[in-house]
C-alpha cells in the first residue's frame, strides 16, 4: 500500500541497520496467510560497520521460509498474511505481507481503536512489552531512530521513545513507538525442512489506529513491510550478513496461502526486468498493454505514478489499479467478445455481469509488457471473480505467479506458476538448493478448529457412555 501515491499495478499475493545477534546461520522462510521513505542518510551505525566487515570477510547466508495464509478474492478480504513469533516467552502474531511499505508493526497492549476480533478465523494478539523479558523500547537518540527518519530528531530528549506515524493510501493509519525484541524464524535446512533461528529485530508497537486497519472483516495483528528501506525486516536481516536481499512470493489464488521465502531462487528460472533506481517502491517500466492480441492506444507516460517513475509492484493489495484512460480501454476490449452482456455495479465499485460459460473461453488474455521484453499475462480467471453462481465481477487479481525481488542486482521477475507446489532456494552456506513448499495457515487454523470440535464431541460421547446416557 502506498502512503499517498497512486498504485498503477499491484501484486497481492510478506528495517533499519541495526546490530543483530543470531543463534544460527542459514536461510529463512516465512509461512504467509504499509510506509516510509528510502534508505536512511544519517550517520553510519555499528550495524552498518559490522555489515561492511562481514561482506569483506565473506558471509554465511541463510534462507528463510514464511508461512502464508489468506487469498486474493476481493470477497474474502483480499489479503495475504504470515505468522511471526516475537518475545520471550514466544507469542505468535498474524501480519499482512506488504512489499509496498518499509516497517513491521504489531498491535500493542491497550492500543486505542485496535481490532479485537477478525473474520479471518485467526486469534488476534496484542504485544505486551512488560510480558517479554527480551523486549525493550528504542529511544530517539539511538542509531535506529536516526536511520528511520534519515537523520537526528532535533526535538529528541534523553529517554524519549522513537515514535512513528504512518498513513496509507486508503486513509488508514497507525502510530506508536519502536521496540526491539527477539524473533523466531524458520531457517531452511533441507528439502521442506526448517529449524529455528533467533534474532533481535526492531519493529513498531502500534498504540493507535484509524481507518480500515480496525475492520473486523480483514483484521490482523499488524503489517510486515518488505520494502527497500533499511527499516524493513529484509534490510535488517541483510545488514547482519545473514541473508541476501532477495525474496520471493507465490500467492495461491485457488487454494489460498502460497510460498514466501527469503533467499536466491534457483528453480524455477524467471525472466527479469530492471527496477527503477532511486525510488521508494518496487517500480518497473511498463511499455504497453495488449488485450486479445490488440494493443491499447496509450500515451508513453501514462504509467508513471505521479512524481515517481515506472509502475509500482505492491503485494499490499491484490488488485491491479490502473489510470482511468487505461481502465476504460481495457474494459472495452475485454467485453468486445460479449457485446450483448449487460453490466451492473456491485458494492459501488465492481462492474459485474451474469455469464453461464467458461470465462477463459469467452474472454481475452491481457498482457502487460514491461522493459526487457518481459510480459505479464493475466488470464480471464485472473481478472474475473465469481461473487455467486454465474455472477462475475471485473478486477485484475494478480495471483498464481512466482515473483522474485532481487535487490542485490536491482531486478524483479515473475513466471506463471503453481503456487501450491514448491520452489528451490539456495543455502549460501552449503551451496545446496533446498525445496520450500507452499503453506496455508488459514486452512490450518480452520482445520484445528474442526479437529477441536470433533475432539470435544468424542469426549462428550465418552462421558455420556460412562454415565449410561447412551
Amino acid at each position: 500500500m502506498d502512503s499517498g501515491k497512486r498504485c498503477l499495478i499491484s501484486i497481492f499475493v510478506l528495517f533499519f541497520s541495526v546490530e543483530l545477534m543470531w543463534v544460527v546461520k542459514g536461510n529463512v522462510v516465512f509461512e504467509v496467510h504499509h510506509k516510509y521513505g528510502g534508505r536512511g542518510k544519517g550517520k553510519a551505525g555499528l550495524g552498518e560497520l559490522r555489515a561492511h566487515d562481514s561482506r569483506r570477510h565473506g558471509r554465511m547466508l541463510s534462507a528463510i521460509d514464511f508461512q502464508l495464509g489468506g487469498d486474493g478474492s476481493p470477497t474474502n478480504a483480499a489479503l495475504y498474511y504470515t505468522k511471526i513469533t516475537i518475545g520471550t516467552p514466544p507469542v505468535d502474531y498474524h501480519v499482512q505481507v506488504d512489499t509496498g511499505s518499509d516497517i513491521l508493526w504489531v498491535n500493542c497492549k491497550n492500543c486505542d481503536r485496535c481490532p479485537t476480533k477478525s473474520d479471518l478465523d485467526i486469534p488476534l494478539m496484542q504485544y505486551d512489552l512488560t510480558a517479554s523479558s527480551t523486549g525493550k523500547t528504542i529511544t530517539c537518540d539511538q542509531d535506529f531512530c536516526d536511520a528511520a527518519f534519515t537523520g537526528p530528531n532535533p526535538d529528541c530528549r534523553a529517554g524519549m521513545n522513537c515514535v512513528y506515524s504512518v498513513t496509507y493510501g486508503d486513509g488508514s493509519r497507525t502510530e506508536g513507538y519502536f521496540i526491539r525484541d527477539y524473533f523466531r524464524f524458520d531457517q531452511v535446512t533441507g528439502n521442506l525442512q526448517t529449524s529455528t533461528m533467533n534474532g533481535s529485530i526492531a519493529f513498531g508497537c502500534s498504540a493507535k489506529q484509524g481507518g480500515e486497519l480496525g475492520s473486523s472483516s480483514q483484521a490482523v495483528d499488524g503489517i510486515i513491510g518488505f520494502g527497500q528501506a533499511n527499516t524493513s525486516i529484509l534490510s535488517q536481516l541483510a545488514s547482519s550478513g545473514k541473508v541476501k536481499k532477495i525474496f520471493s512470493h507465490c500467492l495461491d489464488g485457488i487454494k489460498g496461502g502460497g510460498i514466501f521465502a527469503i533467499g536466491e531462487v534457483v528453480q524455477p528460472k524467471v525472466n527479469r526486468t530492471r527496477l527503477v533506481s532511486n525510488e521508494a517502491h518496487y517500480n518497473v517500466v511498463l511499455k504497453s498493454v495488449e488485450v486479445g492480441g490488440q494493443f491499447l492506444d496509450l500515451p508513453t507516460d501514462e504509467f508513471d505514478t505521479g512524481s515517481s517513475r515506472g509502475t509500482i509492484i505492491d503485494s499490499g493489495t491484490t488488485l491491479a489499479y490502473l489510470p482511468a484512460e487505461v481502465y476504460q480501454q481495457l474494459i472495452s476490449k475485454m467485453m468486445a467478445r460479449q457485446p450483448n452482456l449487460q453490466t451492473h455495479i456491485v458494492e459501488k465499485q465492481f462492474r459485474c455481469f451474469w455469464y453461464n460459460g467458461n470465462v477463459d473461453d469467452g474472454f481475452p488474455v491481457v498482457n502487460f509488457h514491461f522493459e526487457d521484453s518481459l510480459p505479464l499475462p493475466v488470464y480471464p480467471h485472473d481478472y474475473l471473480f465469481e461473487v455467486q453462481d454465474t455472477e462475475y465481477c471485473i478486477d485484475i487479481v494478480l495471483t498464481d505467479k512466482l515473483v522474485v525481488y532481487d535487490l542485490e542486482n536491482m531486478t524483479i521477475g515473475w513466471a506463471q506458476y503453481n503456487c501450491s507446489s514448491s520452489i528451490k532456494v539456495r543455502d549460501e552456506a552449503s551451496g545446496n538448493a533446498y525445496s520450500v513448499g507452499a503453506h496455508n495457515i488459514s486452512s490450518a487454523i480452520i482445520m484445528f478448529e474442526v479437529n477441536l470440535i470433533s475432539f470435544l464431541l468424542v469426549i462428550a460421547t465418552l462421558l455420556a457412555l460412562t454415565k449410561g446416557q447412551i
